[in-house]
């Protein structure tokens, strides 16, 4: 008899339990169900970058590229000697998945040169915001912070390889160079760009015709995705200037500083400019190659 009571009515209070579940997930599936919400809320996550990994800096310059911007490697007689001059010296870095560089110092008979490379992997850490947006931001720092001279005009094109602009560089950047020659020594960047003509030919007169625009620091329209060129040379002095052009670029999330400096052995003038900035801009250029091939 206890056991025929005992049973419905456990019956009758399993059925209540069920149907007071029953009632309560009616009313609140829409809004504890995490599923719908998670749907709604969620972003498309940001585009990685194109690259995952790094080159080996110290490889990644070739002997060709070397001869031409160390000469003192050439007359290097002793094989075991020059080929650590090839091989370079890494930088120290303490993450090579995100940033390796290395650099040479080479003297010759006439000058004593120095080429480094720096290559910098950006990954960025928020699902909104790409690798390639975090490192435009990076490079945007980067150029700010090298104080490029104002672009006057089409002059910044008419530095490009590609040429397009240039009939009219010529006369828009005599109009905003003007300022720089007036005070050469007071300013590295102003010395970098005021002496350049002196340094390709010593008849030019930057006092009166102003800097070439394609010797100026500038941005560089046709090197990976976006480039600048910065050119300084050292205060005058009674001894020996030196010379660093440094050439800046990005494709997709990694940025490359290639900074290449001259100082000659003896009180010969400044190093030339074209010279200097034709070789770093050829090396950047066979870097972004690289990357593309």
């Amino acid at each position: 008899m206890q056991r025929k009571a005992y049973v419905p009515g456990t019956a009758v209070l399993l059925a209540a339990l069920l149907a007071g579940c029953t009632g309560g997930s009616g009313g609140g599936d829409t809004a504890t169900d995490p599923k719908p919400g998670d749907a709604g809320a969620t972003t498309p996550a940001a585009q990685p970058g194109k690259y995952r990994t790094l080159p080996e800096a110290c490889a990644a310059v070739s002997h060709d590229s070397l001869d031409a911007l160390l000469p003192g490697i050439r007359q290097i007689t002793d094989q075991e000697q020059r080929d650590t001059a090839y091989e370079g010296e890494a930088t120290l870095t303490y993450d090579t998945d995100r940033r390796v560089g290395c650099g040479w110092k080479v003297e010759s008979t006439d000058a004593t040169d120095h080429l480094s490379v720096d290559f910098e992997r950006v990954v960025s850490y928020d699902n909104s915001i790409s690798d390639d947006t975090r490192a435009q931001g990076i490079y945007a720092t980067k150029e700010a912070a090298a104080d490029l001279p104002e672009p006057a005009g089409s002059a910044t094109a008419s530095a490009t390889p590609s040429g397009s602009g240039g009939e009219s560089g010529d006369g828009a950047g005599s109009g905003g160079d003007s300022p720089t020659p007036s005070a050469p020594s007071t300013s590295p960047s102003a010395a970098g760009s005021t002496s350049a003509p002196g340094a390709g030919g010593g008849a030019a007169s930057p006092g009166t015709s102003g800097t070439p625009t394609d010797l100026q620091p500038r941005e560089l329209g046709s090197l990976g995705d976006e480039a600048f060129l910065d050119d300084k040379l050292s205060p005058a002095s009674s001894t020996v200037q030196q010379r660093t052009v440094t050439v800046v670029f990005r494709t997709s999330n990694v940025i490359v500083t290639v900074e290449y400096a001259e100082q000659p052995t003896a009180s010969a003038g400044a190093p030339d400019s074209k010279e200097m900035q034709d070789k770093a801009r050829n090396l950047a250029q066979k870097l972004v190659d690289r990357f593309n091939g």
